[in-house]
């Protein structure tokens, strides 16, 4: 599972998801991509659930890059645990997603297995996504 070796805190706030992705909105290294269309915070299981689902279809043909990491911790109290007495202890890790911002990239396959791995990809993730293509991709040749 997805989670950062350290950090500097053990608990953060919510924080607010407004307006769209700062950065990583556009292709950096692969042909194909999926891209989120909404706000949300996406687990570490959930990123893993999508990558194996893409190396799964692809057969280990071509490279795929995960765009995102879960490096906000999320606390949790425990069931029937009456109001107050602090914050909760640390469950798990989450990436914040805002609307643009790339999730996965692929290259080294056809245009229909991309298409295909990110569309599996995309039902593992709680939010609505985009299949994105390099702007100079040419959608005649088969890699």
């Amino acid at each position: 599972m997805l989670q950062p070796k350290k950090t500097k805190f053990r608990r953060q706030q919510k924080g607010r998801m407004k307006g769209n992705a700062q950065r990583g909105y556009e292709l950096a290294f692969g042909s194909f991509g999926i891209k989120t269309l909404e706000n949300k915070w996406i687990t570490g299981r959930q990123i893993e659930a999508a990558r194996i689902a893409v190396t799964r279809y692809m057969q280990r043909q071509g490279q795929v890059w995960v765009r995102i990491f879960p490096d906000k911790p999320i606390t949790k109290k425990p069931a029937e645990v009456r109001m107050g007495k602090g914050k909760g202890s640390p469950e798990g890790f989450v990436a914040p997603v805002t609307p643009g911002r790339i999730l996965f990239e692929i290259e080294g396959v056809s245009y229909d297995v991309a298409k295909e791995a990110l569309r599996l990809a995309a039902q593992k993730l709680p939010v609505t996504t985009k299949f994105i293509v390099r702007r100079d991709y040419d959608l005649t040749q088969n890699a």
